[in-house]
């Protein structure tokens, strides 16, 4: 990260840095930007770049994250915070990621079947 955003303390750069490193992406300078990052500008210059992370890799930071906000690793919280846990996971799409459902359930410490029977409890309460 040699541009001189990062060094200077541009307060885009401060501004957007907690969500990038909440969501596993990369902060660059523009000019390394490619064409599937996204460049932010400030007054009508760029300033830095973002690169997303892949889908899967942003589920394990959603993971880490929420480890962090609970305190403990997510196989030790009880079975109540679990199921909020996949119901906080299904709002933010994680189940639409490829092995999904097996990445979460090996988080959780439960089996596949016992995150989809989470997911179904939280469907049918919903009256879908």
């Amino acid at each position: 990260m040699d541009h001189p955003a990062f060094a200077d303390g541009h307060p885009l750069v401060a501004a957007v840095k907690p969500l990038v490193d909440a969501m596993g992406a990369e902060l660059l300078g523009p000019e390394q930007a490619q064409p599937d990052d996204v460049v932010l500008a400030w007054e009508g210059e760029d300033v830095i770049a973002v690169r997303l992370p892949q889908l899967s890799d942003s589920l394990d930071h959603i993971l880490a994250a929420m480890e962090r906000r609970h305190g403990m690793p997510l196989a030790e919280l009880d079975r109540r915070t679990k199921q909020e846990v996949v119901r906080t996971l299904e709002a933010r799409g994680a189940f639409s990621v490829r092995h999904g459902v097996e990445t979460v359930a090996g988080a959780l410490g439960v089996s596949r079947f016992t995150v989809y029977n989470y997911l179904n409890r939280e469907n049918a309460a919903k009256g879908d």
